[in-house]
């Protein structure tokens, strides 16, 4: 017979401290400090690594106990499931790589991410993390527009050149060279000459900005943020990014919006490109050269794509050659020469082999061969499961990090190399935050 006594201790006893509060308090902190040294590389790698180390520390000290408290158990387990469906093609691409030694130490050192996703996915486990960390993500994104945009009309960034002034006191250089400086050929931002990634990021987290947008100041909002955003990735100069901010203002703009003036967005974005074009060389001869496609023969593709048709040739040779688990991850450049299509042409891109396959499908099936795109697929499937599963509070709470990661990651597109230091710890940390959003601890 259970015990009424017993029964009523429990039920009127306080919970324990740490289910007080889900999540460190100090996680959100960490994560958009993370965030805004990305135009520092080496001191936003060392603030993973601490955060890292720090998780496993806090972890370790109570020894594990109280999970729950910081992640659901569903959190917990997707954000390592979709850790592992990252990392362990890297590991098993490793063992017959083509330098085996070099790709063990990196599938090791890549081991640092867990903790750091998992530090992440805390972040956004109750509402103020979520507040302060989206937010946050929100505030970093405007900032670099609005800076970017500066730029634009001066010639200068004012954030660039204040971490470039920092720079040259510290170490007597600046952040980049004099010739990465004169061959600039695109809008920079913060993000510096020698670091042309502001359009691909900008896009990539721009679903923060324009969900806070719309949310504090309706439609209003989320077109003036759509506005900004939108110049400075045009201005940015990649291709693959204009492609990434139109699916973001497609998904996020049409539950605001409505269809028809929906429309009507899309419609003066394009009378806005063509304005750019107009003025812009820059912009111009990226228009141009994507209308090399309308040739309709392989070279003018091939011209549109900025000899990508090459390197996707090459990929599809190491899959075949390699088809179980890839040349190894980040292993490309020195599989290309034997796999180059034309080898004795000069490349569109200069001297020297591909680095990587500019596209998610083909770098996981060149580097990690079959093996790397069903564990890629695996984490995809398990991702959309608990979408799909989850309530409609919690879709809303992870809806700006789920626009992010898919966006990031949507397979028609060119990409940057998601084994690469940068673009994999920009992808992970959006699949954390995704998991911890989406699959939070229930809050009474």
């Amino acid at each position: 017979m259970t015990n009424s006594s017993t029964e009523t201790r429990s039920a009127t006893a306080p919970a324990a401290p740490h289910d007080a509060a889900p999540g460190w308090r100090w996680a959100p902190a960490w994560i958009l400090a993370y965030v805004a040294l990305w135009p520092a590389p080496g001191y936003a790698e060392a603030m993973l690594v601490l955060g890292a180390l720090a998780a496993l520390f806090r972890l370790t000290v109570s020894r594990f106990r109280g999970g729950a408290g910081l992640l659901s158990h569903q959190a917990w387990a997707l954000t390592s499931v979709l850790f592992f469906a990252y990392w362990l093609p890297e590991l098993v691409s490793s063992f017959d790589a083509v330098d085996v030694g070099r790709a063990l130490k990196e599938a090791a050192g890549d081991l640092r991410y867990l903790p750091f996703l998992w530090l992440a996915a805390s972040a956004v486990a109750d509402r103020r993390g979520r507040r302060i960390t989206f937010g946050g993500l929100a505030a970093i994104v405007g900032i670099w527009t609005v800076d970017a945009l500066i730029q634009a009309a001066s010639g200068t960034s004012p954030l660039f050149a204040g971490i470039d002034g920092i720079k040259q006191m510290i170490s007597g250089h600046g952040m980049c060279t004099a010739e990465e400086i004169a061959g600039v050929d695109r809008l920079s931002g913060i993000l510096g000459p020698c670091n042309l990634k502001l359009g691909l990021v900008l896009a990539s987290l721009s679903p923060f900005a324009l969900y806070a947008a719309g949310r504090r100041f309706g439609s209003a909002g989320w077109l003036l943020a759509a506005a900004a955003v939108g110049v400075v990735v045009v201005l940015a100069g990649s291709r693959a990014s204009w492609i990434t901010f139109g699916l973001v203002l497609l998904f996020s703009g049409w539950r605001l919006l409505g269809w028809k003036k929906l429309l009507g967005v899309f419609a003066f974005g394009a009378a806005l490109l063509l304005v750019l074009s107009l003025t812009s060389p820059q912009v111009s001869q990226r228009v141009e050269r994507t209308l090399h496609a309308l040739t309709g023969d392989e070279a003018g593709v091939d011209t549109a794509l900025s000899g990508r048709a090459r390197i996707w040739g090459a990929a599809a040779c190491m899959a075949r050659e390699h088809p179980f688990n890839g040349v190894g991850a980040r292993g490309f450049r020195e599989a290309f020469p034997a796999c180059d299509p034309t080898p004795d042409e000069m490349a569109a891109w200069g001297e020297g082999p591909a680095f990587h396959a500019h596209q998610l499908v083909l770098e996981v099936l060149s580097e990690t061969g079959g093996f790397g795109l069903l564990l890629w697929l695996a984490g995809a499937a398990l991702a959309w499961r608990a979408w799909r599963f989850a309530g409609a509070a919690a879709r809303e709470n992870a809806r700006p990090a789920m626009l992010a990661l898919a966006v990031t990651v949507f397979p028609f597109n060119t990409h940057l190399a998601f084994y690469s230091t940068f673009w994999g710890g920009l992808t992970l940390l959006l699949a954390a935050l995704y998991a911890g959003s989406l699959l939070a601890r229930e809050e009474g």
